[in-house]
């Protein structure tokens, strides 16, 4: 089991509330995502989780029991960081064993649960071998086993591929959500990438400024987003907004239209401007539209295949039936 409640959370440092009341069910089971920009406090809720911070007030439970006061060891937890946090002079085996070793488990036991987690992550060959003789995407690998043998109700992950490189990232993004199948354990990961919210997640958790300012599914939040700040962080590239007489046309004070809802031909359209950046990614161009009298660059997300070059006039077209309308606090109508 693994079903945690956030009740009136609060931190303060000082007289700095970095957390106001803030509630949040997570189930059982659930990989919840925990997202926003730098310093919106998902690493410091992920914190009070685990116990490493202390509550200002409120209550954290887990399977119905308050572990507020509880010490982190006790909590039933396991955290794989950001840092693999590896003992360099052990091999794969007795960096994964560690944890078992301190809680006295048996040998025997140790060395089923280290088999099995080097099954589940691919470790099996390596587990003679020594941290400095792995790659960083191995090192996180054995991190994250070591996280696995103490058999915890809930996984927590701060931002764990923040060291990897692009390639591997995508690698491991999909071996953690793998594993999250596998193992059927409530999983929160915190993470500034929305990619990788929006890949992973069976609920995103938005924070800005230690609030939340959406819960919901990846899709939920993509096709309905509260606000101008979820709109404009969901998404990539991100949402265009537009204001004045276009977005009055709608009834509202801002219009928001994403990069993939807007078609771009030579002739014909509602709006027309200058190809300035294209980003040409293979399968995709983003072009960076300018001088289209919207009082901002509109970028239009295009079929790799379409060749304007720098200079060139265009249309744009944006698709009646996924304009999302603001009012003027920037909340969705």
């Amino acid at each position: 089991m693994g079903r945690i409640v956030l009740d009136k959370v609060t931190k303060r440092f000082g007289s700095v509330e970095v957390i106001p009341p803030l509630d949040l069910t997570i189930e059982d089971g659930e990989f919840t995502v925990f997202v926003g920009p730098s310093g919106c406090g998902k690493s410091t809720l992920l914190r009070l989780i685990a116990g490493l911070e202390d509550l200002s007030s409120g209550k954290i439970e887990i399977d119905g029991s308050d572990v507020s006061q509880v010490p982190p060891a006790k909590r039933g937890l396991a955290m794989v960081f950001q840092s693999y946090a590896l003992y360099p002079h052990m091999s794969v085996r007795k960096n994964i064993a560690f944890p078992l070793r301190m809680a006295k488990l048996d040998q025997a036991e140790i060395d089923r649960r280290v088999s099995n987690a080097a099954q589940v992550l691919n470790l099996t060959d390596y587990l003679d071998r020594r941290p400095g003789q792995l790659s960083g995407g191995q090192r996180q690998r054995v991190a994250i086993g070591r996280a696995i043998v103490r058999e915890p109700s809930a996984f927590l992950f701060d931002e764990p591929l923040s060291n990897l490189d692009a390639a591997l990232r995508v690698g491991m993004r999909l071996e953690i959500s793998e594993l999250h199948k596998r193992l059927e354990t409530t999983m929160i990961y915190v993470t500034h990438d929305q990619v990788e919210a929006m890949t992973m997640a069976d609920k995103i958790v938005v924070l800005r400024a230690g609030n939340i300012e959406q819960v919901g599914s990846p899709l939920d939040l993509y096709r309905n987003p509260r606000n101008t700040f979820v709109a404009g962080f969901i998404g990539s590239p991100r949402m265009n907004f537009i204001e004045g007489s276009e977005a009055a046309k709608y009834d509202a004070h801002t219009i928001g239209v994403r990069p993939e809802h807007i078609s771009v031909s030579d002739s014909g359209g509602t709006w027309s401007g200058r190809v300035g950046v294209s980003e040409h990614l293979g399968s995709d161009t983003f072009f960076h539209i300018h001088d289209t009298g919207l009082a901002n660059t509109i970028t239009v997300r295009a079929d790799g295949e379409v060749g304007f070059r720098h200079g060139d006039t265009v249309h744009l077209t944006p698709r009646d039936d996924v304009i999302h309308r603001f009012d003027s606090a920037g909340l969705r109508l």
